[in-house]
């Protein structure tokens, strides 16, 4: 099935459409959106600034050109720089993302709706509950099998084994999963039921069409109304598409703030409130092979932290990034690259209070955020915790990384001192900051929130938003089933209006 109708790259001249809906973004939340509207019969065009990708023809520092918005070289400014990576493709993050899923955890729907009851009407549990399990039904969410987690998974599972802590094989979106450990970069088999390889094709054999290689630059407001949203091609030719019932952004906690005020669209905190899990990882060098960059890319994890508000996961890191992690210099360092294939990467994702903040900028967005104090105290117990499993499993050498302590342990309990003798600077950390969310919170003050708990902007009729710039708080577990689950919601009031 051809997905896009219309390949931006061959748009030099002006480019008009009309349509019932028009959808910003084609990741797991607009994806979302189009299936359902269209599933009902009611004409959808999705908007996507990336193009149609052939995931088997690129790998490497291609499918970064390809696949990742500004080659994977977004960064968020702050007490520790953090990159953050995102999808700019047909399928958005979907295409890039470690096939991840988790169900929305009933914990932080009560504190959303503890903090502002109107929520706890508008997203019932009972109704997310059964939402999400007709979504993993539909993308064939299931636990990583053994056959194909490789060792790196199975090393973390026996590390957390030796140490009494809860652990279990990932659950991932993915059917026919070979572990070859391409997920990060498009897997090449299409056995990842990311978003073009699902809810899109749904979405156009119901009629939905799709334009890739368009960028949208504001929401057309007329009166008081959203009335569509206009941008450029990239062969900059001008465009429009009309909406006669409603425009929904999708396009992520960083684009759908910023696509908002390019629009005049600035009321409430629209920008403000970034919240994220902020990752730091630990390298440990085992005795027998691992293959880092084989099997299921992300397929194991440990959850007994998660109260601690820590996730530990295994990581798949092609050769190049692998090799970053290892110390040494000149022979010593050559030394280790020639048993490159002993070393495993697993990553503790932190579940932080900090808070940061999204504008355009001049060529890209603009991101801050910083870490509290308490997030770096909790980013130190995951560097402990990461390296105590790592020789729990059988690790020689584990490498934490932080300037000032023993740049190699070997022994648990030196592994131990770390919570006590670590440091508590936040920029001796190499960071990534993943799973973005807050920028267009949802509630129902209007002066504390973007969008309604409806999900329709305070403001501009006809205008939603569906992506995790809703949510009032990150959620300390992977999002793309929970994205998914409150943008189907979001299409129902949509389909409803």
């Amino acid at each position: 099935m051809t997905l896009v109708e219309l390949d931006g790259r061959y748009v030099h001249r002006r480019h008009e459409a009309e349509t019932d809906v028009v959808v910003v973004g084609s990741g797991p939340a607009g994806a979302t959106v189009a299936r359902h509207l269209a599933a009902r019969g009611i004409s959808v065009i999705v908007v996507e600034e990336g193009h149609e990708a052939k995931v088997s023809e690129v790998s490497g520092v291609r499918a970064m050109a390809a696949l990742y918005r500004d080659m994977g070289t977004s960064l968020a400014f702050g007490n520790v720089s953090m990159p953050y990576l995102q999808g700019r493709v047909v399928g958005g993050t979907s295409v890039i993302n470690g096939a991840i899923s988790w169900r929305f955890p009933r914990a932080v729907l009560d504190q959303w709706t503890s903090d502002d009851p109107a929520l706890g009407d508008a997203l019932p549990y009972d109704l997310l509950a059964e939402t999400e399990a007709r979504i993993e039904e539909r993308l064939h969410v299931r636990p990583t099998e053994p056959s194909v987690a490789g060792p790196k998974n199975l090393l973390l599972a026996r590390g957390a084994e030796a140490l009494g802590v809860a652990h279990r094989p990932i659950r991932r979106n993915e059917r026919g999963c070979v572990g070859e450990g391409r997920c990060l970069h498009g897997c090449p088999h299409g056995h990842k039921l990311s978003m073009d390889r699902s809810f899109l094709p749904d979405a156009v054999a119901d009629g939905a069409r799709i334009l890739a290689g368009m960028r949208v630059d504001r929401v057309l407001v007329e009166h008081g109304r959203a009335r569509g949203v206009a941008g450029v091609s990239a062969a900059g030719g001008p465009f429009a598409i009309r909406a006669r019932h409603a425009v929904v952004l999708a396009a992520s906690a960083i684009q759908t703030p910023c696509l908002l005020r390019r629009s005049g669209l600035d009321h409430g905190p629209v920008g403000d409130g970034l919240t994220a899990h902020p990752g730091v990882s630990v390298t440990g060098r085992f005795p027998e092979p691992v293959r880092n960059w084989r099997g299921a890319t992300q397929g194991h994890e440990v959850i007994g932290y998660r109260d601690e508000g820590l996730k530990l996961e295994a990581l798949g890191f092609d050769l190049s990034i692998l090799a970053s992690r290892i110390p040494g210099v000149g022979r010593e360092l050559a030394r280790r690259l020639a048993e490159i294939d002993r070393y495993a990467v697993w990553g503790a994702a932190v579940r932080a209070a900090g808070r940061g903040r999204v504008r355009p900028g001049p060529t890209r967005p603009i991101v801050t955020y910083s870490l509290t104090a308490a997030d770096v105290e909790k980013t130190r117990r995951g560097v402990r915790v990461l390296g105590e499993t790592m020789l729990a499993a059988g690790a020689v050498e584990v490498y934490p990384g932080v300037p000032g302590f023993a740049p190699i342990v070997r022994d648990r309990a030196d592994m131990a001192r770390f919570e006590r003798e670590g440091s508590l600077t936040a920029s001796d950390y190499a960071m990534s900051m993943t799973h973005l969310f807050g920028t267009a919170r949802m509630g129902s003050e209007r002066a504390s929130s973007v969008v309604r708990p409806d999900f329709r902007h305070h403001v501009a009729e006809g205008l939603y938003v569906a992506d995790s710039s809703v949510f009032p708080s990150n959620l300390g577990v992977n999002p793309q089933i929970a994205i998914m689950t409150l943008a189907d919601m979001c299409a129902s009031n949509v389909a409803r209006a």
